[in-house]
This record gives structure tokens, C-alpha cells and sequence, in this order.
């Protein structure tokens, strides 16, 4: 069985839009992209190396835009992005030019997807996709990479519905420029109790 992981940047209050550069995703009048530059050095380069270590991908319709325009041109700085199956959950599109693309139209084809053999399945961006996934708990992993900035608009990762679950930290790393970068797995049900004497 393969892991569903969601790599994702954050700002504090959870904003995700438009971390790589003001054109990435400018809808709903967001003006902040790029907002992750200031934040960058040698750690987290290291982490991000880890972070982007070959799998399969898994992404929405919007991110899969951005990403086949994008990587092909400049794969020497993920190598092996080419080369890995990139699976697109839309309604919209069934084919592409980017090479080694599979297109699912249902959460039961992920679901399906997700019980074969085969590497694990990185979701970078994708809100909806995600926010999908928690709903019908089929995320195992999260790599968060928590950005010291408040942005107070954008897609956010995180929505009402997801389905009740507990992570565990199992790495993490803080950067000089107190950028947080951890990565958290899946570890079962809620426990609840109560706090004091």
C-alpha cells in the first residue's frame, strides 16, 4: 500500500497560495506570491533536498497547470520530476504533453490508487485536492513547512470537515530565519482527556 504525503508551505495562518512567485496563483486578487524567498538557506535547502526525493505524484487540476508548465523546462532542479507518474484527480482534462501523466476522475479512483504497489504519492499544493483527501482520511504524512508571516488572505490548506485524526512528530528542523519545517504521520484515532489536577 502506498502513503498519500502532503508537502506543503504555510504561512502562520495557514495560507498556502503562491509560495514560489508573484505568477504562480494570482486568482482572487492574491498579491503576495513568493512569499517563501525571504526564507530560504542552507537548512532548509538540505530539508527541501529530503522533501523532494523521488515519488509519484499526486495533484489537483490547478496545480498539475502550473507544474506542467513549469517543470519540464526546468527539471535540473528536481531531477527525476519527469520521469515519475504525475496522477491529476480532474474532471476537466484527460491528456497532457508533460510526459507520464494519469488522469482520475473519483475519490475511489485514489482510494484504488493508493492500495497498489508502487512508490508513495507527494501532494505539493493542491487545497482542494487536499482538503478532499482529509475529508475521506486518506492522508498519512504531512511535511509542513511553517513560514513566520501572516498574509490574513489566500487558499488555506486546512478546512471544516476533515476527518477526525492524530499525527505523531517524526522530524523536524528549525531554521535561522525561524522557518519550521516538520513532518508528522498518521498515529490513529483522537484521544481526548482532561487537563488540570
Amino acid at each position: 500500500m502506498r502513503k498519500i504525503i502532503v508537502l506543503s508551505f504555510l504561512t502562520l495562518d495557514g495560507v498556502m497560495q503562491a509560495p514560489g512567485g508573484p505568477e504562480e496563483d494570482p486568482s482572487n486578487g492574491f498579491q503576495y506570491g513568493g512569499w517563501t524567498a525571504p526564507y530560504g538557506d542552507d537548512i532548509s535547502g538540505q530539508v527541501m533536498q529530503k522533501q523532494m526525493e523521488p515519488a509519484d505524484l499526486l495533484l489537483g487540476r490547478k496545480t498539475f497547470d502550473i507544474f506542467a508548465g513549469y517543470w519540464p523546462q526546468h527539471a535540473d532542479y528536481w531531477p527525476g520530476v519527469n520521469e515519475v507518474t504525475k496522477y491529476v484527480l480532474s474532471n476537466t482534462i484527460n491528456q497532457s504533453d508533460w510526459q507520464n501523466c494519469v488522469f482520475l476522475n473519483t475519490v475511489e479512483d485514489i482510494r484504488q490508487l493508493k492500495n497498489t504497489e508502487g512508490r508513495n504519492l507527494k501532494i505539493w499544493g493542491s487545497s482542494q485536492l487536499v482538503q478532499l483527501l482529509l475529508k475521506h482520511n486518506l492522508v498519512d504524512e504531512f511535511w509542513l513547512n511553517i513560514h513566520p508571516v501572516l498574509l490574513g488572505k489566500g487558499k488555506k490548506l486546512f478546512a471544516d470537515g476533515a476527518a477526525p485524526s492524530a499525527f505523531k512528530l517524526i522530524e523536524s528542523h528549525v531554521t535561522p530565519g525561524g522557518l519550521i519545517m516538520a513532518n508528522y504521520q498518521r498515529a490513529g484515532e483522537v484521544k481526548t482527556g482532561t487537563v488540570g489536577p
